[in-house]
């Protein structure tokens, strides 16, 4: 007679599996096949032919046996040069921002420690504190113009003493630049890490960089992805040498792959094509943005990004967001990701012809 096999998975998860994991949401990506994809920050326009003809060529040469470079050295160095990054700073490279973020809060010692970061922002912020086991402690911006509420914010220094803060400069969701001055006076009062996320600093123009060996607790973090570059996943952290040596020991061997590394630095060498992209998206977004408020009942945001965040009337959010999804036009919906954010969605710019057909299904949906 077979034996019976008795499924006892539930009982080890619950037994093995930290309680946070398991009650944790999967990270859920909607099918894009068939839709104007809208909703993810990504640059619209795919690489010249004449770009992508030279670079499939010239990868029959990447040595696809070997490991890469454990330290990107090459790459390191093209970074410097196209984005003037100081002699005197270092630079870490990350499988994405993600990956960075994970490092720095993993280095953080002590029981109890916390993230904290002004809400609402990059939701990895949070979800990676969470999964470090650390607190984090979210402080909310000024629900007016969503900039940095610093009365909170100096408080919440005093009372909960993050060892990293985290802020996002453009902000994401909100698209916004918080006040220079406000972010030195963040890093004085704080004596752990102060982290400044210049994710979409091809569209603001305005960086922090000036300011890194003045205070030797920022440090900044840039990623590629925004502008061309999204499915290399590259990151990159800058900051004193003795803060990334340290980082650097939880960084995995071989985290940024031959072809990334190769792909990378063959793109930067183009720096100027995907310059005059970024160019021509803020173009967009300035006319998306005054076709928006030509709606009635329809509130913009100021943005420095490759997005924009607008209000519709009480609501609508979800409504509208269905009406967008049946004309085939993938937005987010943060209608109930923040009280902050009721009624919100937010667009990525698009190519001319995919901005034309965005305007054209909100102006019926709304």
């Amino acid at each position: 007679m077979a034996s019976v096999i008795v499924d006892r998975t539930d009982e080890k998860i619950i037994h093995l599996i930290r309680p946070d994991v398991q009650k944790a949401q999967v990270n859920h990506v909607p099918p894009t096949r068939g839709v104007i994809k809208m909703d993810a920050m990504e640059s619209p326009y795919s690489w010249p032919a004449y770009l992508r003809g030279e670079w499939a060529e010239e990868l029959q040469g990447v040595a696809l046996n070997r490991y890469p470079d454990p330290q990107a050295t090459d790459l390191k160095a093209r970074l410097r040069q196209v984005f003037d990054v100081p002699p005197e700073l270092e630079l870490m490279l990350g499988n994405g921002s993600d990956e960075l973020i994970q490092i720095i809060n993993l280095a953080m010692k002590g029981p109890g420690r916390k993230v904290m970061a002004a809400e609402p922002t990059f939701s990895m912020f949070k979800m990676i504190a969470t999964y470090a086991g650390m607190e984090f402690v979210g402080v909310p911006l000024n629900e007016a113009d969503f900039s940095l509420d610093m009365p909170a914010m100096l408080a919440a220094i005093e009372q909960h003493q993050p060892a990293v803060i985290y802020l996002a400069y453009p902000n994401n969701p909100t698209g916004n630049l918080y006040a220079e001055d406000e972010i030195i006076q963040l890093a004085e009062a704080s004596h752990g890490l102060v982290v400044i996320d210049e994710s979409y600093l091809a569209f603001s123009g305005v960086s922090m960089m000036e300011h890194l060996q003045r205070y030797d607790n920022l440090l900044i973090m840039r990623s590629l992805s925004k502008m061309g570059m999204a499915g290399l996943r590259l990151g990159y952290l800058v900051g004193h040498a003795k803060w990334l040596s340290q980082l650097e020991k939880l960084r995995l061997p071989f985290n940024v792959n031959v072809l990334t590394q190769f792909t990378a630095e063959f793109a930067l060498n183009y720096y100027d094509v995907f310059e005059d992209q970024v160019e021509q998206i803020c173009r967009d977004r300035s006319w998306v943005a005054e076709n928006i408020r030509r709606l009635t009942g329809v509130e913009v945001f100021p943005s420095e990004t490759n997005f924009i965040l607008f209000r519709v009337a009480e609501g609508r959010a979800d409504k509208v967001d269905s009406q967008l999804k049946k004309k085939g036009i993938l937005l987010k919906n943060l209608a109930d990701s923040s009280p902050m954010l009721r009624d919100c969605l937010r667009v990525t710019i698009g190519k001319p012809s995919e901005n034309v057909a965005f305007l054209s299904a909100l102006t019926s949906s709304v």
